[in-house]
């Protein structure tokens, strides 16, 4: 074994080295697997006329219809935990429209989102929670991460490292069954748990009365 050892150029122990600790400085914030999702969806983008509301943006990606908003700066947010977005306060981040990808601090810990081009190669499994019943009982509407009215029976989703918004495909890995989403907002800020859906999300994929499960979430497409 120490003779074959001595053979082995020292270049390409150098290489290994240096693929190790950059796997290790991927996988401590976010998966982003070989793999990319292999169906193509169509995405397509219109503003309403009459059907869904006058002036109303809306996407249809893959057989699902989302209606997006920009929430009033009074509304409060659904992650009134985060302290900053790119340094500045959340809601004049929002302003600015300086949340794609900009890095956040919740709780002292700052998270620094992925790039558009990163996103496009991310699969992740693990635990997926909801979201976004305290706001039932609340007289204003909330706003999301990205500036967004959030609807609670809607279909969205939140998600730590994403760029907002970006669409991705959620599979529910208990029941076999699968939805698109729109991510626009940040969270679960709970360890253990990679992405948190809309409670109406979550009755589609079968685990709202559950509260978890165990999912497959592959990224659609960002915007931008």
């Amino acid at each position: 074994m120490q003779g074959n050892r001595k053979n082995i150029p020292s270049v390409y122990l150098l290489s290994l080295c240096l693929v190790f600790v950059s796997c290790q400085a991927i996988r401590t914030t976010y998966d982003i697997t070989e793999e990319t999702v292999k169906t193509t969806y169509k995405v397509s983008k219109f503003t309403a006329k009459s059907a869904y509301g006058a002036g109303k943006l809306i996407y249809r990606v893959g057989g699902f219809t989302f209606k997006v908003v920009a929430a009033p700066l009074s509304w409060p947010l659904t992650r009134q935990e985060i302290e900053t977005i790119d340094g500045l306060p959340p809601k004049e981040a929002i302003r600015r429209k300086k949340v794609k990808k900009s890095p956040y601090v919740v709780k002292g810990r700052r998270y620094v989102p992925m790039s558009v081009e990163q996103s496009r190669n991310y699969q992740e499994i693990g635990i997926a929670s909801w979201y976004g019943f305290e706001t039932y009982r609340q007289k204003d509407g909330h706003m999301t991460a990205n500036g967004e009215a959030f609807y609670p029976n809607g279909l969205s989703a939140a998600h730590k490292y994403l760029p907002l918004p970006t669409f991705v495909k959620v599979t529910n890995l208990e029941n076999r069954r699968s939805i698109i989403l729109r991510v626009n907002d940040r969270g679960p800020f709970v360890d253990g748990r990679i992405i948190d859906l809309s409670a109406g999300a979550a009755r589609k994929l079968g685990f709202y009365n559950k509260g978890t499960a165990k999912v497959r979430v592959e990224a659609i497409k960002a915007e931008g």
